[in-house]
């Protein structure tokens, strides 16, 4: 195991009886990390996180802390605090009482956990709140208490548990800003389960992310969201343009797919790269994919399109059209770039990007 590593899972598979909800996972927590874990409903992301925890056992496999197996320690000896989608605040103790809770468990005298409650509640910006009821609270009040009432025991590791998915749009953005901040400030290991691939990219060092109780893909936002490993990443992300087909020619400076919309070519050194008359599948984000009223001249992969509708989000726009027949194109730009364009339903345009913005993803 690397010095480095804080957690790993050695082995590990969660059946409820015949069901298996986390296929054998192998992978390493690091020290000081933000990791998110996320995927769709029932992927096994928190099955994971409650092994971690200690609500559920393993199966098979070993979980290490530090480079000691925690399979048999209950949830209270592993100092794992989590932070559940509730919250789970005790109504009937006020906002610092909450915050002592955990110090009063572990036997602290009655000055140290308040000062060290009110040492926190300062630091989350709501100490003048302390002796409020947790029900004249806001939403985003109340996620601060809840990590507080977690962070003041100050663990190695800090567990969460989809925490901001009840808060609405804007608050959201304002408690990520919260967490990656003080993430960065104490240096606790954060492990994040999130359906939520804007909170995950926008606060994370790495991602893990899960399908059908299976990793698919562990890596930087950066390294996910440009080169996804599996077709299924590429679709969980929706910011590719996706092609499949098979390979007719091969080698050693890149390869060309045959597909229902034409050949297309990827340029460039491929791993693992597949041969003639194999199933291929190709990827190019849809913000390296340019839109022209005429084909345009150069070594580009091109197919004709017709626009089926837009999306205004902020400073940019996705435009949504189809090919003949009928795979979908998207296409990401700012407004400026796509201010001469004619982009009015059912235009016929030119798609069209560089094999070298290409990316292989494997098997179709």
């Amino acid at each position: 195991m690397n010095r480095d590593t804080l957690v790993s899972f050695e082995g590990v598979v969660k059946r409820f009886g015949s069901f298996v909800a986390v296929q054998r996972m192998d992978f390493e927590i690091r020290k000081g990390e933000f990791l998110a874990i996320m995927g769709s409903s029932g992927c096994g992301k928190t099955t994971t996180l409650r092994m971690l925890a200690g609500l559920e056992a393993p199966t098979e496999g070993t979980i290490r802390l530090s480079g000691k197996p925690i399979n048999h320690l209950p949830t209270w000896e592993r100092d794992t605090p989590m932070v559940w989608q509730s919250l789970a605040l005790f109504p009937f103790l006020n906002v610092r009482e909450n915050v002592e809770f955990a110090l009063k468990m572990r036997g602290v005298g009655k000055a140290e956990r308040r000062r060290r409650a009110e040492q926190w509640l300062d630091r989350m910006q709501i100490l003048e709140f302390a002796e409020r009821n947790i029900a004249q609270l806001s939403g985003g009040q109340r996620q601060r208490v809840a990590l507080a009432r977690s962070l003041v025991v100050e663990p190695e590791i800090l567990l969460l548990d989809e925490p901001l998915s009840a808060l609405d749009a804007a608050l959201k953005v304002r408690m990520q800003s919260v967490l990656k901040n003080l993430q960065r400030e104490t240096g606790i290991t954060f492990v994040y389960v999130t359906h939520s691939q804007s909170e995950a990219f926008s606060m994370a060092d790495r991602v893990v992310i899960m399908s059908r109780g299976r990793i698919e893909q562990i890596g930087t936002p950066q390294e996910i969201y440009g080169t996804p490993r599996t077709r299924f990443v590429a679709d969980f992300l929706g910011s590719s343009n996706i092609f499949s087909g098979k390979v007719t020619q091969s080698g050693s400076t890149g390869l060309e797919v045959a597909t229902r919309d034409g050949a297309f070519r990827l340029s460039g050194s491929v791993p693992h790269l597949p041969q003639s008359g194999e199933e291929a599948t190709i990827t190019v984000l849809d913000t390296k994919t340019n839109l022209s009223v005429t084909p345009p001249e150069g070594n580009l992969n091109v197919v004709p399109v017709r626009v089926i509708g837009e999306e205004f989000v902020g400073a940019t726009a996705t435009i949504y059209t189809e090919t003949d027949t009928g795979h979908e194109i998207k296409v990401q730009k700012s407004h400026d770039e796509l201010a001469s364009l004619p982009v009015g339903a059912g235009q016929r345009l030119y798609a069209s990007w560089s094999p070298a913005d290409s990316h292989l993803v494997g098997a179709a």
